[in-house]
């Protein structure tokens, strides 16, 4: 759920800053804290036993990092890693629990963010169930997109490597990369300074 800044701040948020690669929590780690993004993208992700990265999700400016988290007494299940420089709010989750419990009204609104959150992972994990590498990546481009208020055919900047889009569609790098090509070729995206507009 995204909370506005003032209302964070006015309950003992704190505004941390990191830079691209660094955690801002680790899996197997047990929540304590609310986190949601300013300015910035981060990554959810884990490794399989050989060492593989999937991606889980991308996140960016107003969402919630690992939220979904504090209402259960479990370790966390993925990393949070920041993918730009990021500016991220922190609250101790005891103090937006007691803010919660004051203000009941926002735990309607709590149940439609998680809601929501667990629709788009279900909607990706069909998506990526594609045997089609570039029906994968459109998918996942149309996902990332979607809350975008500019439409407009490449006007979206991938905040993602090839490699990371490898990783969140469980597709290998080469394959990605051919994928992206044959996209480029039918005008589905456009390659510039290195980057994917979409």
């Amino acid at each position: 759920m995204f909370f506005k800044e003032e209302l964070l701040r006015a309950i003992g948020a704190v505004e941390q800053y990191y830079n691209p690669g660094d955690y801002i929590f680790r899996e197997g780690v047990s929540p304590k804290f609310y986190f949601q993004i300013i300015d910035g993208d981060v990554k959810l992700n884990n490794y399989n036993s050989s060492g593989k990265e999937f991606i889980q999700s991308i996140l960016s400016s107003k969402d919630p990092v690992g939220d979904y988290m504090l209402y259960l007494e479990q370790t966390y299940p993925v990393n949070a890693v920041a993918l730009s420089n990021c500016t991220i709010l922190k609250l101790c989750a005891d103090k937006l629990t007691h803010y919660l419990d004051q203000h009941p009204n926002h735990y309607l609104e709590l149940c439609k963010s998680l809601s929501k959150n667990l629709y788009r992972k279900f909607i990706l994990m069909k998506k990526i169930s594609s045997p089609s590498a570039v029906e994968r990546i459109k998918e996942v481009l149309e996902l990332m997109k979607h809350d975008q208020e500019n439409k407009t055919p490449f006007t979206y900047e991938v905040p993602m490597t090839r490699q990371q889009l490898a990783s969140l569609t469980g597709l290998c790098v080469e394959t990605t990369i051919r994928a992206i090509k044959k996209m480029e070729q039918e005008k589905i995206v456009r390659i510039t300074n290195r980057k994917i507009m979409y």
